[in-house]
């Protein structure tokens, strides 16, 4: 019998121990759920699509408000068998680790075939990096971005036909939009490449390859954006639009060059930063060696940077939305700090020591923040929503900034003062006199709030409360508690 390679045999080990450690966590800490409370959004989609057949947040009011439709139909299943919802997502989260891992290896094998150890090397270090292992259990999209990234481009440097580049592309885009930044610069990559090299791409090649790669992403990508067109007059989903306007002041008063640096550094928040030089290194030889390979991962490592400095530059939850940029740095970091000039023997062991014990304290530190995050959402939010399903009517309307827990456990109508499936808000999103009024007009029953997040709702005298948490958690990490306010025009109490 052939015996396992080593990769087979190691990461999922890797996966397994990863699993154990953060969910043992968690559980140490007394609560088993997700970090965000947006995972909940997804889950409430995805029990609204597995059991009743409808993309909605609110049962019979069609929604493009989910980032990820893709996402959604993965966890669907498991809301129409009856399964337990977070144990099948963080078994699918395991999955999914382990899958990044591999064409991590695999990416990196395809890139550097003469670099020994090195492939095996990057695939358990993105196994192991803590961002990479949270958000595999954050119940979030993030995870499968990660792995179609890499499977995209590996296939890009494994010359795969136009058709199926698109179309891994059209699946990356149905999973972030922002995919559809990486399958550009995969066809601006592979026109580049050949018109460097001896081959140069004829015009009749073009015109055959470029409507195949439309298609192949149109296939999977065109239902969902003919159903954004249809439900919301843009291509893009609402959570586009409220995170631009919610964070307007943010582009206006801050320099993009501040921002980008922020941006940056919270993909570099792990053992990477003793990647750094060897990231400048591999940077170095892809520019004056010629080393196209090392060009598409550092592409869309800055391009992925750079989208956010300039349209969403926030950092908040670990960096969420940039930690699919992680992974190419641990690609360029591990091949050029392998390739380094060579150190004297002294520097070279405490490099070569140094990045797996950071890595390990990384790992563990990030266990603890994954538990701690667990416990503050689910003291909060969940707590909310579960108190609202035992102490209101079902037909009640609740307003709420943070909508995924609340909805979930609940099972309320909602009304979102974030604008993600309350689209009418966005255009005063940030005025609060202007949401009182929108919330009484629509006369909602109850509002769930951080009342320092809305000073003005929460002072106002129409509103009443009638729970807050008395969780310590949140106001030791310096937040204060969720209070559920039962309005003067509720219709429905």
């Amino acid at each position: 019998m052939r015996r396992p390679t080593p990769p087979v045999v190691l990461l999922p080990l890797l996966v397994v121990a990863g699993s154990l450690l953060y969910l043992g966590y968690s559980l140490h800490y007394g609560f088993l759920g997700f970090p965000l409370d947006d995972a909940w959004i997804h889950q409430t989609y995805a029990r609204n699509l597995g059991q009743h057949g409808q993309l909605a947040y609110n049962l019979g009011e069609p929604s493009v408000g989910s980032t990820s439709p893709l996402w959604t139909l993965l966890l669907a299943p498991t809301h129409t068998l009856g399964l337990e919802p977070r144990l099948c997502t963080y078994l699918l989260g395991s999955v999914l680790l382990l899958l990044a891992g591999w064409f991590t290896y695999r990416l990196s094998t395809r890139m550097f075939p003469e670099s020994g150890w090195a492939p095996l090397a990057t695939g358990a270090v993105c196994i192991l990096e803590w961002h990479l292992v949270w958000a595999s259990f954050s119940g979030m999209e993030t995870i499968l971005f990660i792995i179609l990234s890499l499977l995209l481009m590996e296939r890009c440097l494994a010359g795969e036909r136009p058709l199926v580049v698109g179309f891994l592309g059209g699946l990356l885009t149905l999973t972030r939009p922002e995919g559809a930044l990486l399958l550009l610069l995969v066809a601006l990559y592979t026109i580049w490449r050949r018109s460097w090299g001896s081959r140069t791409l004829t015009f009749r090649q073009l015109s055959i390859a470029v409507p195949l790669l439309v298609a192949g992403f149109a296939l999977p990508a065109l239902p969902y954006l003919a159903l954004n067109l249809r439900v919301a007059g843009n291509l893009l989903p609402n959570t586009f639009y409220a995170k631009q306007a919610e964070y307007g002041p943010v582009l206006a008063s801050v320099p993009l060059w501040v921002r980008w640096a922020r941006v940056a550094l919270a993909t570099v928040i792990g053992a990477q930063i003793l990647l750094i030089p060897g990231c400048l290194y591999a940077a170095y030889n892809a520019v004056t060696l010629r080393k196209p390979a090392l060009i598409l991962p550092l592409a869309w490592w800055f391009v992925l940077v750079t989208s956010y400095a300039v349209r969403l530059p926030v950092t908040y939850q670990h960096g969420r939305y940039v930690i699919p940029a992680i992974p190419a740095l641990l690609l360029l970091g591990v091949w050029g700090t392998k390739g380094l000039p060579r150190l004297h023997r002294v520097p070279r062991q405490a490099l070569l020591i140094s990045v797996p014990l950071l890595l390990v304290i990384f790992w563990i530190r990030g266990a603890q923040q994954y538990a701690a995050d667990v416990r503050i959402i689910d003291s909060e939010l969940t707590a909310a929503g579960v108190w609202l399903s035992g102490h209101t009517s079902p037909s009640a309307l609740v307003g709420a900034h943070d909508i995924g827990a609340v909805g979930y456990f609940s099972q309320r109508t909602l009304v979102d003062t974030a604008g993600l499936i309350t689209p009418e808000v966005i255009p005063f999103i940030r005025d609060e006199e202007r949401l009182l009024s929108f919330l009484e007009e629509e006369k909602v029953d109850y509002v769930v709030i951080f009342p320092s997040w809305y000073p003005v709702l929460a002072g106002d005298p129409r509103l009443s409360p009638v729970y807050r948490s008395a969780a310590p958690w949140i106001r030791e990490a310096g937040g204060d508690n969720v209070v559920v306010y039962a309005t003067e025009w509720g219709r429905s109490r």
